[in-house]
């Protein structure tokens, strides 16, 4: 399915990759000197500190690009009320890209009381206030004050969860499209590496950033929707109509006053299953107009309807473009990305990290940093749906697996690079620790499959729950010499364990071993 999309490890590189790679992606002009660059060709700002180690966005993002062959520089946590600090690198050739960090800035700031907190795990020495509230939004402002004319990029979960017009509870009021707001020119959801790689490669080819509409995992602001699309009007609540009353027939012959009842009744054809074929729209033509921003703001109906219809879309096979009516402008959201397959997630994880903060904080310690030098994350997704949590809507609910080698060589990396390693692997796990290498049985169903949930209300019959593979990984891991112990501290779904009895009874059983 799509084999004709390029891997992301496979694309031509960017000249500059005759660089090299940087021990660290630079975050100041010596830096830059010092590895010989006159310039950045993309320059990532973020609210988090920069830590180089794959639990972090702004590093597997900028790795990524460098093995892509661009130049990346790092502005971590600027000062926002200046554009000074923006201007640290000089002026990027391709683009700014703009990430709040690895948590929503508003709560990151904020308790759920609305009261400000005093600190801030992905800052040296866990000091509070050393980003913006919508660091987004400010980050993108400054940005445009800095160099007037560069396509500002924006990406990360709080762009990502705010892509669409959306209930913000800091405000209590519906907002717009954080890319209206920071007057973003394009805006990636999602982890976000295949949309990336294809707008960084399209951009240094000579392509306008307002030509750039057509990218899966992305959204943009137009004047009006693209043209060839068949769009389904999905902007209101059709409410249930009456049943029309049909007077009974006065000349129908009732079955007892029947003279040929018995004989008919000899012929009657055996009950045929009725097959019920709706008909489907061509997911690559089609697209969905949601309810307009100015109406969902006073309509709590329509809005739950909105984010229906938005949770029925995510299927990146099956699921269609989105248009949603901001003001005299269009919001337009392409088909979400497909998922890395296995070979490109062992990509991703296997670039060059260094694996420890940035030499530029010393001795400060970054609590962020502290919780998962030692954990390793083997896939990505989940397809639980809970309504509480953004998982699904941010990574798909289609698990993406790292290889059981790839994972075995990052405990080797964590053994031999991380200062002070004792032997004991603090997480083996994900967004739920027991999804590992589990997925539809059934690769047409999953195809077109809009459930929310695999295993609410009940668990799929399509959805294949053996742990075979998380077992076998978990003995390997104990065999890696130097790790002395395996901890799973991600979460495990009980309902998926009793499907498979062997997870929870043998020798490497979770509840004996890894807890």
């Amino acid at each position: 399915m799509y084999n004709d999309i390029t891997p992301i490890h496979e694309h031509k590189k960017y000249w500059a990759e005759c660089f090299g790679t940087a021990p660290f992606l630079p975050t100041s002009r010596k830096e830059m000197d010092a590895l010989g660059w006159d310039s950045c060709d993309i320059i990532i700002v973020t609210g988090d500190a920069y830590v180089d180690h794959p639990s972090f966005g702004m590093a597997i993002i900028g790795r990524l690009l460098e093995s892509q062959g661009f130049r990346v520089g790092i502005i971590a946590q600027p000062d926002w009320n200046t554009k000074d600090a923006f201007m640290a690198l000089g002026k990027p050739n391709l683009f700014f890209g703009i990430t709040a960090g690895n948590m929503d800035s508003m709560i990151n700031r904020y308790t759920a009381d609305r009261k400000l907190r005093h600190d801030d795990a992905y800052t040296p020495n866990n000091e509070g206030g050393k980003r913006p509230d919508r660091a987004t939004l400010v980050y993108s402002q400054r940005c445009r004050e800095a160099y007037k004319g560069v396509p500002v990029v924006l990406g990360g979960i709080e762009a990502s969860l705010r892509r669409l017009a959306h209930y913000d509870y800091w405000s209590d009021k519906v907002r717009r499209s954080v890319l209206f707001d920071a007057k973003a020119d394009i805006l990636l959801f999602g982890n976000a590496e295949r949309a990336l790689i294809e707008l960084a490669h399209r951009l240094s080819d000579g392509e306008d950033i307002s030509t750039l509409t057509n990218i899966r995992g992305t959204a943009v602001n137009l004047a009006q929707a693209p043209e060839g699309f068949n769009v389904i009007d999905s902007s209101r609540i059709e409410k249930p109509r009456k049943e029309a009353f049909i007077p009974p027939n006065p000349y129908a012959v009732e079955e007892q006053c029947d003279t040929n009842a018995d004989k008919k009744a000899e012929t009657k054809v055996a009950a045929q299953p009725i097959t019920i074929r709706p008909s489907r729209h061509d997911a690559q033509t089609s697209a969905v107009r949601l309810p307009p921003f100015e109406k969902l703001n006073n309509d709590r109906i329509l809005y739950a309807h909105a984010s229906r219809v938005m949770h029925l879309e995510t299927n990146p096979y099956s699921g269609r473009a989105l248009i949603q009516r901001h003001g005299d402008r269009e919001l337009w959201i392409n088909q979400p990305p497909i998922p890395l397959t296995t070979e490109e997630m062992d990509f991703v994880f296997g670039l060059p990290f260094a694996r420890v903060p940035h030499p530029m904080y010393g001795k400060a310690k970054i609590p962020a940093y502290d919780m998962i030098k030692t954990s390793v994350n083997i896939m990505r997704g989940c397809f639980g749906g809970c309504s509480f949590c953004s998982i699904t809507e941010h990574e798909g609910r289609i698990i993406q697996n790292r290889s059981q080698e790839s994972i075995l060589s990052e405990l080797e990396e964590i053994r031999d690079k991380v200062p002070g390693f004792t032997g004991t692997i603090s997480d083996l796990g994900g967004p739920t620790a027991n999804m590992y290498r589990l997925g539809c049985s059934d690769p047409k169903a999953e195809a077109n499959c809009r459930r929310p949930s695999c295993v609410f209300p009940g668990i799929c019959n399509k959805l294949n729950t053996d742990h075979k593979h998380t077992i076998d990984l978990y003995r390997a891991a104990r065999q890696v010499k130097g790790v002395k112990k395996v901890m799973i501290a991600s979460g495990v779904r009980y309902d998926l364990a009793i499907e498979s009895p062997e997870y929870v009874r043998t020798p490497e059983a979770i509840i004996t071993f890894f807890t």
